[in-house]
């Protein structure tokens, strides 16, 4: 198994690949959400941190939909192991099921997050707008004022399948 890079490497990662400040201060907030909702659940911690800072190393070559699937290719092409690579790649909408990926010209596959820290990481980032924590019921609201239905309810299916995992609503903790 590959070795999982530690923070001072994943932003060195970001950096190379020409990854802009913003970015960074990005990926960093999306890490400590996603850190700290690891924190009350048994997730592996390296992969967390990992995956939530390398989470959108994509943005390098794109800001649009297909951030997901370059950032895959970069962390392929640097030799991560799967776990990260699969957080890159599914990060995107609160996870992106075959259907919709098509319609948005994703490669036609299922990019739904699997483990329990491919969809934290999925949860943390999509709590972040920007580098500031917004609670779910904001960012509901904004995707549905979007016309994004189907991302709203992924983002409340998630946030209620966490906040059971962690035996605390995500917005509760959050707000410690």
């Amino acid at each position: 198994m590959c070795n999982i890079p530690n923070p001072n490497e994943c932003i060195e990662y970001l950096q190379v690949a020409g990854c802009s400040n913003e970015v960074i201060k990005h990926c960093i907030a999306v890490r400590d959400v996603a850190v700290k909702i690891a924190f009350k659940t048994n997730a592996d911690l390296k992969i967390i941190e990992a995956g939530a800072l390398l989470h959108d190393i994509g943005r390098s070559k794109t800001h649009g939909i297909t951030h997901g699937v370059e950032g895959a290719k970069i962390a392929n092409k640097l030799g991560l192991p799967s776990s990260i690579i699969h957080i890159i790649e599914r990060h995107i909408g609160a996870g992106l099921p075959k259907d919709e990926a098509v319609k948005l010209g994703l490669p036609p596959k299922d990019y739904l997050p699997i483990t329990l820290e491919e969809k934290i990481v999925c949860h943390a980032d999509s709590l972040i707008d920007h580098n500031t924590v917004q609670f779910i019921d904001k960012q509901v609201e904004k995707a549905k004022k979007q016309g994004l239905e189907l991302y709203a309810k992924r983002l409340v299916k998630l946030h209620q399948e966490l906040s059971n995992v962690c035996g605390i609503d995500i917005d509760d903790l959050l707000r410690v």
